[in-house]
């Protein structure tokens, strides 16, 4: 924690500084009467996790770092993702939150903002003071910024003393927004899993299932109100991942349980492919636009209005599926036979150890990966190459699923080449899709007259340009392979799951 940034628990007034330091004159330089504010974040709270914190307050945003650094810029904005911020200090140092996460309302309060500075008898200043006193609910904590002008640190070190003898602490903004929103919920993509040593291969698949079930159901909220596209998106991840347990745990269900399960996941996740499809034509818009010529940008023009209409016709069937009675109930029902599995029948290997299990399956994918990848040449079907992307993605999950089994080191090395080449098998499996979505585009007649003549003649440009890029993806298949085939990598791999 920065020596710049402390805190005093309670409100601690800033008209009694004059004493804080015995050589320096203070003065006011701006003081913002008491007001309420708002406090920004995304909904995976990227900025609680840097230990910052954005406030609106008024008509200014106003961002406090780590380090203890006060930033302040107008709160005029046309949008609510970072982008969407007029030019300033705050957006500058905002450039590590995602551009596809909007910044959401975390909670409200009211805030007393005194902006200090100390000089000495020449008018020099040696530090200015940036004192808040935040306040919600029952909860008020005041921060306090310290920043030394160049040269004047023996200052500053003696106003730290200062204010530490009367109760300021290094600051954690963090734990600063959790003391003043304790029930804001913290949401976590990947849960953390653990597993006791007596833990069962039954026990872990539904302790997984039951960790993604609720990520999902955090992910609900933000679909329906349509605030950005990442909670549709991590929704399914959540989803594939409680499906790929249901696919790769074989055994550990009773196999018409197993079934059962499957189609009913199946099910709750099919409403959402459309959706999710349009999402990715829309988000990769520009760079469409860039692929093509100017001439040929009216068509596109035209593509991508039939694709927003047709993602507001798609959201809201969505929404409908979300919100409905059958919806609620099956996920209600699925919740509470994962937190209660008594009634769900174990298979065959439901009692072994979650740690003998893992290594079983994750050995096994592995060596599908290795045999799949290595048959591949130019002369390989693409349906191949697909195959070895769903096995990459299997063996993916599986480490991550039973990382803490295991030493984290070794799972490092394991897991940079292989998130390398799903990253190359992504793109390939992107430009195939997207070729075969865009000719089913024109196919189906979704325009007419000269409109549709001058869409097709942009998508036909733009099949092209992604059959070259598919291409060159392929040609690299083979070589980032090599890298996850390393000597180095079957080594950990035989040492931890052989």
């Amino acid at each position: 924690m920065s020596k710049r940034l402390l805190s005093f628990s309670g409100a601690c007034a800033s008209d009694n500084w004059g004493d804080l330091s015995n050589h320096l004159s203070t003065r006011i330089e701006e003081r913002v009467p008491a007001t309420s504010f708002k406090m920004l974040d995304c909904f995976d709270q990227s900025l609680r996790a840097s230990k910052a914190l954005l406030l609106e307050v008024g008509e200014e945003l106003i961002l406090v770092d780590a380090n203890g650094a006060m930033w302040r810029q107008p709160a005029a904005r046309s949008g609510n993702f970072v982008a969407d911020l007029c030019d300033g200090p705050v957006k500058a140092r905002l450039t590590h939150m995602s551009p596809l996460r909007c910044l959401l309302e975390m909670g409200q309060g009211q805030i007393d903002c005194t902006m200090l500075q100390f000089a000495d008898d020449s008018e020099n200043t040696h530090l200015r003071i940036g004192w808040l006193v935040l306040s919600a609910g029952e909860t008020t904590v005041t921060l306090l910024t310290v920043n030394a002008m160049r040269g004047y640190k023996k200052s500053a070190k003696h106003l730290h003393k200062t204010l530490q003898n009367r109760g300021a602490v290094p600051a954690d903004l963090a734990e600063v927004t959790d003391a003043l929103f304790p029930d804001l919920d913290h949401y976590v993509a990947k849960p953390k899993l653990s597993f006791a040593p007596s833990t069962t291969a039954f026990d872990a698949a539904n302790q997984i299932v039951r960790a993604y079930l609720a990520v999902a159901r955090q992910n609900e909220p933000g679909v329906i109100a349509d605030f950005d596209t990442e909670f549709l998106h991590e929704y399914r991840i959540a989803m594939r991942k409680i499906r790929s347990v249901l696919s790769l745990f074989k055994g550990v269900y009773e196999d018409a349980v197993t079934a059962e399960l499957k189609q009913r996941f199946s099910g709750l996740m099919a409403s959402t492919g459309p959706l999710r499809d349009l999402d990715v034509y829309l988000l990769e818009r520009e760079l469409y636009f860039d692929m093509l010529p100017d001439k040929l940008h009216e068509g596109l023009r035209l593509m991508f209005e039939a694709f927003e209409a047709d993602r507001s016709a798609a959201l809201t069937s969505l929404t409908n599926r979300l919100q409905s009675v059958e919806y609620k109930r099956d996920m209600a029902e699925l919740q509470c036979m994962f937190d209660t599995p008594d009634a769900l029948l174990q298979g065959e290997h439901g009692d072994e150890s979650v740690a003998d299990y893992a290594k079983r399956l994750i050995w096994k994918r592995y060596k599908k990966v290795c045999k799949t990848a290595r048959e591949i040449d130019d002369a390989t079907p693409d349906a191949q190459v697909h195959e070895l992307r769903i096995s990459c993605k299997k063996l993916r999950y599986l480490i991550e699923f039973f990382k803490p089994e295991f030493d984290a080191a070794d799972i490092k090395v394991i897991l940079k080449p292989l998130k390398r080449m799903q990253e190359n098998l992504g793109l390939f499996n992107d430009y195939s899709v997207q070729q075969e979505s865009l000719q089913t585009f024109v196919e189906r007649g979704r325009l007419n007259g000269q409109p549709a003549l001058k869409a097709a003649q942009s998508v036909g440009a733009l099949i092209v340009i992604l059959h070259m890029r598919q291409l060159e993806e392929r040609a690299r298949v083979v070589q980032n392979f090599a890298r996850f085939d390393s000597s180095q990598t079957r080594q950990c791999f035989r040492r931890l799951f052989s």
